[in-house]
C-alpha cells in the first residue's frame, strides 16, 4: 500500500497521473472555468528535431518551456491541464452546494458543509489540538503492549496507517467472494528500499525524515530532547517494518500476496497483534480465514513490536496520527508534513492552495456524491455512448490480434478470446450511486467530518467481507482524470473525468482522438493479458489458461521488455527498472497498437477517409497515422521536477513520460514507415519487442 500522504503530496503518483496547475488558484464559483489545452498541441512541438532520432523532442519539445511547473505542484504535463479543469469545475460544484440555501439535498448539505469546514481555517487554528485531544489521550493512556489489538485497530479505523493493514477484497481464486485481507503497512515513508539504500540522496532523505518526525512530536508537546530520542527509536522501528516487507516489484505477482489461512494459524505467527482481539475491534464480521498477504511481515512486526519500548511505540502512533490528519489541524502542522512529503519528497516549493485541497478532500471522502453533480453537468449521455463505441472498436481489434498470433496456439487463442469477451466495459461513472445516508458532516467540525468520513469508508469496506462481490463496484470516482483495469473484475474502467479534452475531444479528428484517449483504452484492455492480467480467467478467477508452449513463448516476449527498458535511463544515475514497469510498459505497447488497428478499420469503413472533424491548419500538414502518433506522444509531454522522477523511478510501476514514448513507439514499424526512419536510426532498432 501506499501512503496517502505520499500520494496526496505528489498530486497523483497513481495510474496514469494527474495534477492540478496554479493558473486555476484565482478561479472563484462564478467564473469560468478554464479548457484544457487542445488535441493537438503546435505550439508544444519541436519541428526541427528529426522524429526519427527523438520523437519525444519532436512531439513535445517546446513543452517544458510553455508549460513552467507551478510552485505548487512536483509536475506538469496533459493529465494536470485536465485535472485543472475538472478541479476548478468542481469547485463550482462545492461552493454551489455550500451556499444551495434550505432547499439543498441531502448530498448537497454533506458536500457544502464539509467543504465549508475544510475552509474554515480561523476556527481550525482556534481549536489547536482539541480535537485530536481524545485520540491522544487514548494513546497515552496504552499500559502495555497486550492493549496494541484494540488501540491499533482504534487508528486503523480512521485511517492512520500504523502496523499494518486490514480490509476487505475479492478472493483471487473464487472472484465471486468477497475475502478479509491483513496486509504490511505502517511506515511513513514510499517503500521498504527508501529505508535501505546506502547512496547519499537516500541517507539524506532519511536524516529529513527523521527531522519531520522530530518536528511532529515538538508539536504535538514533547521536550526537545525527549522529541529527538523518539524520532530515532521510530525510524529504528520503522526500518524493521521495511525489512519485514515485500518490495515493490515482489508485489507485483498476486501469487505473492495470497496467502489463505486459519485465524487460528495466523494468530500464532503473531502473539502481540491477537488477531481476533484485533478483527473484532476492527468492526469486521468473524472471519474464520483469510488472506495473509505478507506474510513474513507479521512474523518481523511482532519481533520489532517485541524489540520496542513502549514509549517508542506511542510516540510511533501519535506521530502518524497528526501526520495523517495534519490537514485539520493548525496550520503549523499542515507546514510541517508538507515541508517532508512535499517538499523534500518531491521537490515541490509550496502546498497547493488551500481550496483545491478541499475541494480534493471532499472527491475523496464522498466521491458519488459529488461525482453525481459532477456528470449531470460535464458527461452526458451521448458522450457515454460514443465512448463505448471506441472501446468496442478497439476490443475488437484485440480479437483480432489474438488470432493473428503466431506465437500462441489454438486452445489458447479460444481461452483469451473467451476472456476477452468477458471484459465488463465501465464507462463515465457507476450504475448506481454509493448514499451516505449514515455519514454525518457538519459545518463547523473540519477534523470530526475527516474522522466519521474515514470510519465510514472503513465500515463500508468491512462490511463486504463474506458477501458475494458487487461487480457494479468503482474504484475511482467520476471526476478522476485516470483509469484502470481490475483483473479480478475483468473490467476496463474509464471515469467521466478523462473522457474529456484534450483526451477526448468531439471537435478532434479520430486520428487526434484515437491517439489519445484510443490509446488508452488499449492499454487498459492490455492490462488483462499483462504479466499480471494473463494470470486471471475471464471471470477473475486466479487461474493458469495457457498451455506450457504458449506460456514460454510470453514470457520471452515480456522478457524482451524487461530487457528493453532495463537500458533506457531514468534519471541520471538511474535506470528504469524493467520488472517493476513491465505491466505498464506491455500495456503501452499494446494499447497503441490497438488503438492504431481500430482506427485503421474506422477509416476503412469510410472508404480510407477520416472518420469526425476534419483536421485542423496545424494537423494538416502531417498525415492522418503521422497524427495519430504525434497525438499519442502528446499524452506524455511533461515538465518534471528532479526530485519526483527520482522517486517516481523508485517506486512507481510505470515508465518515465519520455520513455512512454519511446519505449513504444521504437516497436511499432507503422510509426518508423510514417516518418521514413531506416532501420538503425534511435527510433527505428533492427530488434523490436512485442507482445501484444
Amino acid at each position: 500500500m501506499q501512503d496517502s500522504r505520499i500520494m496526496a503530496a505528489a498530486a497523483a503518483l497513481m495510474g496514469l497521473g494527474m495534477g492540478i496547475s496554479a493558473a486555476a488558484q484565482t478561479k472563484t464559483a462564478g467564473e469560468a472555468v478554464p479548457r484544457p489545452i487542445p488535441g493537438f498541441d503546435a505550439s508544444a512541438m519541436d519541428t526541427t528535431a528529426n522524429p526519427c532520432d527523438n520523437f519525444y523532442q519532436f512531439a513535445c519539445g517546446n513543452y517544458a518551456k510553455l508549460h513552467p511547473i507551478p510552485n505548487d505542484l512536483p509536475w506538469f504535463n496533459q493529465f494536470v491541464a485536465l485535472y485543472e479543469f475538472n478541479t476548478a469545475a468542481l469547485h463550482q460544484v462545492v461552493e454551489q452546494a455550500e451556499h444551495a440555501g434550505t432547499n439543498r439535498t441531502p448530498n448537497e448539505q454533506k458536500i457544502g458543509d464539509y467543504y465549508e469546514a475544510c475552509m474554515d481555517t480561523s476556527a481550525i487554528n482556534q481549536a489547536g489540538l482539541t480535537p485530536l485531544e481524545p485520540e491522544l489521550k487514548r494513546i497515552n493512556r496504552l499500559k502495555s503492549k497486550a492493549g496494541l489489538p484494540n488501540l491499533i485497530a482504534y487508528l486503523n479505523r480512521m485511517g492512520v496507517d500504523v502496523f499494518m493493514s486490514y480490509g476487505s477484497q475479492q478472493d483471487l481464486k473464487d472472484a465471486d467472494k468477497e475475502i478479509a485481507v491483513i496486509d504490511q503497512g505502517g511506515i511513513g515513508l514510499p517503500e521498504k528500499d527508501y529505508y535501505l539504500r546506502t547512496d547519499a540522496h537516500s541517507v539524506e532523505l532519511r536524516k529529513q525524515y527523521v527531522a519531520h518526525l522530530d518536528k511532529m512530536l515538538t508539536l504535538l508537546g514533547d521536550p526537545a530532547d525527549e522529541a529527538q530520542t523518539e524520532a530515532d527509536g521510530i525510524m529504528k522501528f520503522e526500518t524493521e517494518l521495511a525489512k519485514a516487507s515485500q518490495g515493490v516489484v515482489e508485489r507485483r505477482d498476486p501469487k505473492a500476496t495470497y496467502h489463505m489461512e486459519e485465524l487460528t494459524a495466523f494468530s500464532g505467527t503473531a502473539p502481540l497483534l491477537s488477531a481476533p482481539k484485533y478483527i473484532a475491534a476492527m468492526g469486521s464480521p468473524k472471519v474464520a480465514s483469510l488472506n495473509v498477504a505478507s506474510p513474513e511481515f507479521f512474523r518481523g512486526l511482532n519481533a520489532a513490536i517485541e524489540g520496542t519500548d513502549l514509549a517508542t511505540l506511542k510516540a510511533y502512533m501519535r506521530v502518524h496520527l497528526a501526520d495523517s490528519y495534519s490537514q485539520r489541524l493548525p496550520h503549523p502542522f499542515e507546514e510541517a508534513s508538507f515541508d517532508f512529503y512535499g517538499h523534500d519528497l518531491t521537490g515541490t516549493p509550496q502546498q497547493q492552495a488551500r481550496w483545491k485541497r478541499c475541494v480534493n478532500a471532499v472527491d475523496g471522502s464522498m466521491g458519488d456524491a459529488l461525482g453525481q453533480l459532477y456528470v449531470a453537468k460535464y458527461f452526458k449521455p451521448d458522450q457515454k455512448q460514443e465512448a463505448l463505441t471506441m472501446v468496442h472498436g478497439i476490443e475488437t481489434a484485440m480479437g483480432e490480434d489474438i488470432q493473428s498470433l503466431a506465437w500462441m496456439s489454438p486452445e489458447t487463442k479460444v481461452k483469451a478470446i473467451a476472456k476477452l469477451h468477458e471484459v465488463a466495459d465501465k464507462i463515465g461513472y457507476p450504475d448506481k450511486w454509493r448514499s451516505y445516508a449514515k455519514l454525518a458532516i457538519k459545518p463547523n467540525d473540519a477534523l470530526g467530518n475527516s474522522v466519521r468520513a474515514r470510519e465510514f469508508d472503513t465500515a463500508y469496506q468491512l462490511n463486504k467481507i463474506g458477501k458475494p462481490v458487487d461487480r457494479s463496484e468503482w474504484y475511482m470516482t467520476p471526476p478522476t482524470v485516470n483509469a484502470y483495469y481490475d483483473p479480478s473484475q475483468n473490467s476496463i474502467n474509464f471515469p467521466a473525468g478523462i473522457l474529456q479534452p484534450p483526451f477526448y475531444d468531439r471537435n478532434d479528428p479520430a486520428t487526434t482522438n484515437y491517439g489519445h484517449i484510443g490509446a488508452v483504452v488499449g492499454h487498459e484492455l492490455t492490462h488483462g493479458f499483462d504479466d499480471q492480467g494473463s494470470q486471471y480467467d475471464g471471470h477473475g478467477n486466479l487461474s493458469n489458461w495457457w498451455t506450457p508452449q504458449d506460456k514460454k513463448n510470453f514470457e520471452e516476449r515480456t522478457a524482451c521488455v524487461t530487457n528493453e527498458y532495463d537500458q533506457f535511463q531514468a534519471v541520471p544515475g538511474l535506470n528504469v527498472n524493467g520488472k517493476l514497469t513491465l505491466g505498464e510498459n506491455t500495456a503501452d505497447n499494446g494499447g497503441i497498437r490497438l488503438a492504431m488497428m481500430a482506427l485503421m478499420a474506422r477509416m476503412a469503413m469510410d472508404g480510407g477517409k477520416v472518420p469526425g472533424p476534419a483536421a485542423s491548419s496545424a494537423e494538416a500538414k502531417f498525415t492522418p497515422m503521422q497524427q495519430f502518433f504525434i497525438a499519442y506522444a502528446q499524452n506524455w509531454c511533461t515538465n518534471d521536477r528532479a526530485q519526483i522522477d527520482r522517486m517516481m523511478a523508485q517506486t512507481d510501476p510505470h515508465s518515465p513520460n519520455p520513455i512512454r514514448v519511446k519505449g513504444v513507439l521504437v516497436n511499432v514499424p507503422e510509426f518508423s514507415k510514417a516518418f521514413s526512419c531506416r532501420t538503425g536510426q534511435a527510433m527505428d532498432p533492427a530488434k523490436k519487442c512485442r507482445v501484444w
